[in-house]
């Protein structure tokens, strides 16, 4: 395993994984998480699940869905090897990313706190 050294002393890269999770106060998780749950919601009802994928199908809403993809499934590896270094199962909250986007890593985020 490769090091990073600092000013104190050399550490494994990557030990300091989850200290990004640890820096946000789930309050402000859950302040995103609620209304952006509420909002995915109420546009699940207006167009339809299939709507919202499909409302992407032009040039422009093509990159966003990409870029979306891209991201949640850097998500989904960091939720996956967070997981692993604190003993907790991932799989719910990768399924949760698949089927709602990023509900599942906020979801996540959020409950890693109270387990």
């Amino acid at each position: 395993m490769s090091t990073v050294t600092t000013r104190n002393s050399p550490r494994p890269l990557g030990a300091n994984a989850s200290a990004a999770s640890d820096s946000l106060p789930t309050w402000l998780l859950v302040v995103v998480l609620l209304p952006f749950s509420l909002y995915s919601t109420y546009a699940v009802i207006e167009v339809g699940y299939l709507g919202i994928i499909t409302s992407h199908f032009h040039v422009a809403g093509m990159q966003v869905f990409a870029d979306l993809v891209i991201a949640l499934l850097l998500a989904c590896a960091w939720m996956v090897h967070d997981a692993r270094q604190i003993g907790r199962a991932a799989w719910p909250f990768v399924l949760l990313t698949f089927a709602l986007g990023s509900i599942g890593p906020l979801l996540y985020l959020v409950t890693r706190r109270a387990g």
